[in-house]
């Protein structure tokens, strides 16, 4: 909440990450709901789609330095369950999955340090996910129809420390 020189954080800078990480997801959600809605079931349950969204382990052991994007994830796992109990009358379920550390472009420029400092705080297994993995996830909240109004981390058992 404090720049390096010790002044509060500008809101536009708290403001840039909400509205990517947060309004950006509630406007494009709330965007295809009524399409989505209008579906005709698919399954003898009713069931018209699911909503999968991705949150973040930040939102529950956000590192410093990180508290707009702590908020935004955490806002993303507190909305999944109103979310999903709101759109059950519709057969539209809501599922969200809060990754940990995986590869990606930006998890390759990390450091060797930052890297290893990570590496002490994985249980197992000692690495970042794949993208195959989350895929997996993905698609069995999407097939899984009693997947609904949870928030599913898929970490590895990893906890983010709070200095690295």
């Amino acid at each position: 909440m404090l720049d390096r020189d010790g002044e509060a954080l500008s809101m536009e800078s708290i403001d840039f990450v909400l509205n990517i990480n947060l309004r950006g997801v509630l406007d494009t959600v709330r965007q295809c709901l009524p399409h989505l809605a209008k579906v005709a079931p698919t399954t003898p349950d009713g069931e018209r789609g699911v909503i999968i969204l991705v949150s973040s382990s930040a939102a529950f052991d956000g590192q410093p330095g990180q508290v707009s994007y702590a908020a935004s994830k955490g806002a993303m796992a507190s909305m999944t369950l109103p979310m999903a109990r709101d759109l059950a009358r519709y057969g539209i379920r809501v599922v969200t999955i809060a990754p940990s550390l995986f590869e990606s472009r930006m998890t390759a420029m990390l450091g060797e340090k930052a890297k290893k400092s990570l590496e002490r705080v994985m249980e197992f297994p000692v690495r970042a996910g794949r993208g195959e993995e989350f895929a997996s996830m993905v698609r069995e909240g999407v097939t899984n129809v009693m997947l609904n109004g949870t928030v599913i981390r898929l970490d590895g058992a990893m906890r983010m420390p709070s200095k690295m």
